[in-house]
């Protein structure tokens, strides 16, 4: 059986995604067999991966992201549950790469201790295959009001007997407290499994904090692993929370500005990271409440979890008067996945696949109509790009099946079958194929017609030039023999 060691948080976004796939990238380096694992996941940014049964599933982008850190093939063990939101309080809910149903916040409460069952049979298959399991919990231990039922952090620790490494975030402030408080708050028989505690995403001379690291050793007895400064090849690593979007939404005046409207469920944002990456081009993320730049020259509507209800929220936010602006302004238009389908003329959910059935004249921009389909379209697909001249790779998860005249102009082709829609003057373009701009010849492409030169690096090589950095990181700053003997 493997070893594991799980990283916890004082809260959400405190860097334990990045931590995790960088401690994973070093025991790989040491020549350990290790694997990511996530017992529960909140994100609508999804990846495919194997199933056992040899079929596909989804899984976070997060534990995609990991599995690449370890030089291994994702599965759906990795995140045997995954939620994703379809509005304020309800969910989405994947088990084992499958659909299992919807649920409110509070029915996914009473739901958590069946969901237990699945995360023990992914654990116990993972730990058959792997000298070394790296563990990410969820959100923060220190949720007390929902411990009995938990299945993420210390709920999970506890039954499976993982060590814990509690991680703090210096930079949002207060990581003093946070972590002092967690021990305070914590029953002995959760605080007993924290082995110690690491400080992320410091700026500055660390020796400044050798204070605080003594105070935080002397309220709770816990070891400090080290502290990490900022790591700035984290911005190359894909999201795994929309949260970071609200630090994406500054303008920096280059080239050629890309406008992103920030839909109330945006699903798989990742997809414009190769895009950000270019040295001539400006991706703006729009939040609700700012209007769409006049400047830009591309529009881009992204993935959604809840497409007619996303819809809806474009229109209420004057962003379809804007867009109505650009493209009579001849500004061009990419809709990615749920995006693709909004540009169309309807949208239909005959079977309440995304809540309650309903129906939604689209934005009209493809002559194309979109209905929902109980059964979801997961799976990695490859073909290339007439349009462009390109060969493409990528991913495809969504529900629904478009059609339609424009149809007849497929952006791309995969698998031998037409993909996607072009308007007749190609201004506006719509597919399902995430990972798009991660193809370094379409990407060239796509920017020529647009006048920037730019696809001349492979975006999957820089994020595995990032993981190699991340982990060397690590190794300096960080206490990491002391991290993986603390593993059991």
């Amino acid at each position: 059986m493997a070893k594991a060691i799980m990283l916890q948080g004082t809260g959400s976004d405190v860097g334990k995604t990045v931590l995790v796939a960088g401690l994973c990238r070093a025991a790989r380096r040491r020549g350990i067999k290790v694997l990511p694992f996530k017992p529960q996941n909140m994100s609508n940014n999804a990846a495919v991966a194997s199933r056992p049964d040899g079929g596909t599933g989804e899984i976070g982008r997060a534990q995609w992201l990991q599995a690449l850190a370890c030089g291994v093939a994702p599965t759906v063990d990795m995140n045997p549950v995954l939620l994703k939101p379809q509005s304020d309080v309800g969910a989405q809910v994947i088990v084992h790469g499958r659909v299992a149903g919807e649920a409110g916040a509070r029915d996914y409460q009473d739901l958590k201790g069946r969901l237990m069952g699945a995360v023990m049979q992914s654990w116990e298959r993972l730990c058959r295959d792997a000298d070394l399991i790296v563990v990410e919990g969820a959100g923060s231990p220190a949720e007390i009001n929902l411990r009995d039922r938990d299945i993420a952090n210390m709920g999970f620790a506890t039954r499976a007997d993982v060590p814990v490494v509690l991680v703090g975030d210096i930079d949002r402030g207060g990581v003093i407290a946070a972590i002092a408080g967690t021990h305070l708050i914590l029953p002995e028989e959760d605080r007993r499994m924290i082995a110690g505690f690491l400080i992320n995403k410091f700026r500055g001379d660390l020796s400044l904090f050798d204070d605080g690291l003594e105070a935080i050793t002397r309220f709770t007895r816990w070891r400090s692993f080290g502290v990490v400064p900022w790591l700035r090849e984290a911005a190359l690593l894909p999201s795994e929370d929309a949260v970071v979007l609200d630090r994406l939404a500054g303008a920096n005046g280059k080239a050629l500005k890309i406008a992103v409207p920030m839909l109330p469920r945006i699903a798989n944002f990742d997809d414009l990271d190769p895009l950000r990456a270019e040295p001539g081009v400006e991706i703006v993320f729009v939040p609700p409440g700012s209007p769409l730049p006049e400047d830009a020259a591309l529009l881009v509507i992204p993935g959604s979890k809840a497409t007619i209800a996303d819809l809806a929220s474009f229109r209420q936010l004057g962003w379809e008067r804007d867009l109505a602006a650009h493209v009579a302004r001849g500004g061009h238009v990419l809709g990615l996945c749920g995006g693709y389908q909004m540009l169309g003329l309807t949208v239909r959910d005959p079977h309440g696949a995304e809540g309650e059935r309903s129906e939604a004249e689209g934005l009209g921009r493809l002559r194309v109509s979109t209905v929902m389909e109980p059964e979801k379209t997961v799976r990695d697909v490859a073909g290339t790009s007439p349009a462009f001249g390109a060969e493409v790779s990528g991913y495809e998860i969504h529900l629904g099946r478009t059609f339609g005249p424009d149809c007849a102009r497929p952006l791309t082709l995969l698998e031998g079958h037409p993909d996607g829609a072009m308007s007749a003057d190609g201004t506006v373009m719509g597919t399902y194929l995430h990972g798009l701009f991660g193809n370094a010849a379409f990407r060239r492409a796509f920017l020529a017609r647009l006048g920037v030169k730019g696809g001349d690096f492979d975006h999957r090589q820089k994020v595995e030039d990032a993981l190699d950095a991340i982990a060397a990181h690590l190794e300096r700053c960080v206490d990491v023999d002391a991290i993986l003997d603390a593993a059991r």
